[in-house]
């Protein structure tokens, strides 16, 4: 085993991404006979099985369409979404309706 200390920065990266490199094979390879050994076992009992490849949820990182703006300042916008911030809020206390602002 390497004493790491001794390696640069650059050697240490190397080391890393190979790592992560043989970590990604040996799990998918794992993955590969987990998936063999379940339809194997299900065809033992005359079942069939259908493996899905499960996916994250596609909404993670969408972006919501500003709804507000700003009457002066147009850096300060508001999806609609959750707590009105501080400035939609003034100006709600002041009278305004939050449509004024709509864009």
């Amino acid at each position: 085993m390497n004493n790491y200390q001794e390696l640069s920065e650059k050697e240490l990266q190397a080391v890393i991404d190979g790592a992560a490199k043989v970590l990604k094979t040996k799990q998918q390879s794992k993955r590969k006979e987990v998936i063999a050994k379940i339809k194997e076992l299900a065809a033992s009992i005359d079942v069939s099985v259908e493996i899905l490849e499960g996916k994250k949820s596609s909404r993670k990182g969408i972006k919501v369409p500003i709804k507000y703006r700003h009457p002066e300042d147009p850096t300060k916008a508001w999806t609609g979404r959750g707590v009105a911030p501080k400035w939609m809020q003034a100006l709600l206390q002041a009278g305004h309706r939050k449509e004024d602002f709509a864009i």
